[in-house]
């Protein structure tokens, strides 16, 4: 009977659908000058630090590039503290990590999760 069971069980996870993450936000974003030092002059050398900075930028400081779009869920700087292990849960092409930290390139970021908990990002350079 315990076979059974366990057979059943596992049938069943192998075939349930899965839950997919919606995409809840997206912004596009220039990645300028002043989004590749930290608030300390120091040059940033990882793509997350630089994707941080820059919305730091814009909802904290008031840096923004022309054509920056704003966002909800950054605009809180615990979530900004978020984006490295959202961007590894999520995907960034080694080109487009590469374009982001040498700036002037224009980036798009999705956020995805399920109600209100955010799952991952997707970063893109367009």
């Amino acid at each position: 009977m315990k076979t059974t069971l366990t057979a059943l069980a596992l049938l069943l996870a192998t075939t349930a659908p899965v839950l997919a993450d919606d995409l809840l936000e997206s912004y596009s974003a220039t990645i300028g000058k002043d989004d590749l030092y930290n608030s300390y002059g120091e040059r940033l050398t990882q793509p997350w630090q630089v994707l941080r900075q820059d919305r730091a930028n814009f909802h904290e400081y008031g840096i923004a590039q022309r054509g920056d779009e704003s966002d909800s869920f950054f605009s809180r700087k615990g979530n900004r503290a978020l984006f490295e292990q959202l961007v590894r849960r999520g995907s960034i092409e080694r080109s487009a990590a590469r374009a982001i930290l040498r700036g002037n390139c224009r980036v798009y970021v999705e956020i995805y999760g399920r109600g209100n908990r955010i799952s991952y990002v997707d970063v893109t350079v367009e």
